[in-house]
């Protein structure tokens, strides 16, 4: 996984493309890289707590899409800004690790180390199955948040 180089902006896409609607954040990555502003560097990554810890490290801004299930309606999006307090634990307890987005969160404040800014979207999944294939409520949320988080760059850009 390649470090963003002079970017302002990194936007993390978290899943796993073999776990149905857990591939949301990957999916949402691949529509932004075709859409974000030259100021915005866009990866996909599996969530892996320490080396999201890594990724995030001596940047200003990042900005974070993941699948949750916290029972609300499928489809449902949430932001997080997990610079003014933790992020609600149980909506991302589907992580497939042991060192997960949350602790990754968590251990990088209690180490000063969270960036200045450092905002999370979940998206409310239907299906964490074995599979490949998207819900129909998932596919429309990954437009929404796509559309959410160009609308977030383009405020963090002209700020």
């Amino acid at each position: 996984m390649s470090r963003p180089g002079d970017s302002k902006i990194l936007v993390i896409g978290i899943g796993n493309v073999y776990r149905c609607d857990d591939a949301a954040g990957l999916v949402a990555a691949r529509l932004l890289k075709e859409q974000a502003p030259k100021c915005c560097s866009v990866i996909e990554h599996t969530g892996e707590g320490a080396a999201l810890m890594d990724l995030w490290k001596d940047l200003d801004c990042i900005i974070v899409i993941d699948a949750v299930r916290s029972g609300a309606a499928p489809g449902t999006v949430s932001r997080f800004d997990a610079t003014l307090g933790p992020l609600p634990g149980p909506m991302f307890r589907d992580s497939t690790h042991a060192f997960s987005l949350v602790e990754a969160v968590e251990l990088g404040r209690a180490l000063n180390q969270l960036p200045p800014l450092l905002v999370v979207y979940g998206v409310e999944g239907q299906n964490f199955d074995a599979g490949t294939n998207l819900s129909p409520a998932m596919e429309f949320a990954i437009q929404n948040v796509v559309e959410r988080v160009l609308r977030e760059i383009s405020q963090i850009v002209s700020s």
